[in-house]
């Protein structure tokens, strides 16, 4: 890539006139690191309308002017702005839906309506107070990423504290200087005297870099959320939830289903979870306050922290982004944390367990691929999708759960034992709710846990089934080492078969046994092993 094809690349960022700019800023560098600079491809830049659309998110978050800058990095944690701009670019350049057309505004009130009604044969709660949106993926961003940033906003506040101490006590020297500039691609900037500060500098970095990161998985996550309680918790201030036409048209089909039953089911679950939330007053307040328990107990490394800081061949919010994320820089979690987090995923699996159950059985006699779309629902909250991850490494939290099936098994049975009114009475104080089995080595049953974390002792059935959910999480997980034994397998069974070939009357070969009736064919032994180890789960 020669300096020509650079020169064009700063104009169409930047325009004319600031990309002449850039250019005059970018000659006057060392032949050293335009060379460098000029050796890489075209396809390491960044495209123009992507620098674009982040001109345009920083100008809206409030990063125009020094003085911005600095209100910016004494405001807050996330520049709260800045994400919900990065967020609606990132649907813009999707080529989004603008607008919820009438069609489709009417086809969600529609089944809304039919889906009430179904549940009122089957659930005890009343429907929730409004009406249920029909939302484009911006108008979802711009409902849910206030809440998105009310979690994540005590981890980052404990991040920029770490980056903050870092910056102070670990570089020797660092903290008494300034820093003159900093780099965006190729282009040098000037710093403003207010910014060159290394700690508020810092601080200003944390809270873009969160805030993008924030914003790009919150964009990612719009394309693929189809109701406003998909999280299992309610991120929309309207009660009543929101469906969003667009997704679910794709989903329906990515499964080659009707469009119009696919609706219904999700306008079932829409409906359910805004009945439960809406009828039960302590349930979010609790999932707040676990979040919060969680969150304000996260510790972060401050060596890893400054090796982070180290290895970024720039100061700009890209580079900073693995001091950010929790994976890498974040101390083994405390026992209350740990506590905090078992309650929350058990929780979260009564709320979608109770769904699971109230749907199946307000939609079996109307949605003829019930069982399918369940299954799906299913799998997908159990492992949860890319943009669910990248909050997972902000936050910390898994907001989906492993236990789905054991939950909806659960409130099934207490339906068939105690009716609907009784199961859903369950629900008048957390005391009340019943507890998931837990899981103990060799299936003889073990602890039950309620949703607040505290346990008792008593054996159950459940214990000894296979937890479906948590099997294909790590099946999914473990992918490339199965394509790896998978291929030693392989080339096992061809050595064993040469062995054979050469000595046929030979009865014991290495590492196997005549007398064991079980030392066949190695990918039979490994199917029983499979088998085995699945009937232990």
């Amino acid at each position: 890539m020669d300096e020509n094809a650079i020169h064009q690349w700063l104009i169409e960022c930047f325009g004319p006139v600031q990309g002449e700019l850039a250019w005059s800023q970018f000659s006057q560098l060392p032949e050293s690191i335009r060379s460098q600079m000029a050796a890489q491809g075209a396809d390491q830049l960044p495209k123009p309308a992507e620098v674009q659309a982040l001109i345009q998110a920083f100008t809206a978050g409030g990063l125009n002017t020094p003085a911005d800058m600095q209100a910016q990095a004494d405001q807050g944690p996330i520049n709260l702005v800045l994400a919900k701009n990065i967020a609606l670019g990132r649907t813009r350049a999707d080529q989004s839906d603008t607008a919820v057309t009438a069609e489709d505004g009417d086809r969600v009130a529609r089944v809304m309506s039919e889906a009430n009604l179904w549940l009122d044969t089957v659930c005890s709660f009343d429907p929730a107070p409004g009406q249920t949106e029909a939302l484009t993926r911006a108008g979802w961003i711009e409902g849910s990423i206030d809440a998105w940033v009310q979690f994540a906003s005590p981890v980052a506040q404990a991040v920029s504290e770490a980056l903050t101490s870092v910056i102070n006590q670990r570089f020797q020297g660092f903290g008494q200087g300034e820093i003159s500039g900093m780099f965006a691609g190729p282009v040098p900037i000037p710093l403003p005297d207010n910014l060159k500060d290394p700690t508020t500098l810092m601080r200003l970095l944390g809270n873009t870099s969160f805030a993008m990161q924030l914003g790009q998985a919150a964009g990612e996550l719009a394309k693929e959320v189809r109701g406003g309680f998909d999280q299992g918790i309610p991120l929309l201030k309207n009660p009543a939830g929101a469906l969003i036409p667009q997704n679910i048209k794709a989903y329906a089909k990515s499964l080659e289903l009707d469009l119009d039953e696919v609706t219904r089911y999700m306008a079932l679950k829409e409906a359910a979870h805004a009945r439960l939330y809406a009828a039960v007053p302590w349930l979010m307040p609790r999932f707040e306050a676990l979040i919060g328990k969680y969150a304000r107990g996260v510790s972060i490394d401050l060596d890893a922290v400054e090796d982070q800081l180290r290895d970024a061949d720039q100061i700009n919010p890209e580079s900073i982004a693995g001091a950010i994320n929790l994976s890498n820089v974040g101390i083994e979690d405390t026992p209350e944390q740990k506590e905090a987090l078992h309650s929350l995923g058990d929780l979260l699996a009564l709320v979608d367990g109770w769904v699971d159950c109230v749907v199946w059985n307000a939609g079996m006699a109307h949605l003829p691929h019930l069982e399918q779309l369940r299954e799906m629902t299913r799998r997908e909250r159990a492992v949860g999708g890319p943009a669910e991850q990248t909050f997972e490494s902000l936050l910390g939290l898994h907001l989906h759960p492993k236990r789905l099936r054991e939950a909806a098994d659960l409130w099934e049975r207490i339906t068939a034992e105690e009716g609907v009114q009784g199961r859903d009475g369950h629900w008048s104080h957390p005391d009340l709710l019943p507890s998931l089995p837990v899981k103990v080595e060799g299936g003889q049953g073990g602890a039950s846990t309620s949703a607040d974390g505290q346990s008792e002792q008593k054996a159950s059935t459940s214990a000894t089934s296979v937890d479906w959910d948590a099997e294909l999480d790590k099946l999914l997980n473990a992918e490339d080492k199965d394509s790896s034994a998978d291929a030693s397998d392989s080339d096992a069974s061809n050595d064993q078969e040469h062995s054979d070939h050469e000595a046929p009357g030979n009865q014991k070969s290495a590492g196997t046994d005549p007398k064991d009736p079980d030392s066949g064919h190695p990918d039979q032994n490994n199917s029983d092993k499979g088998d085995s180890d699945g009937n232990q789960a």
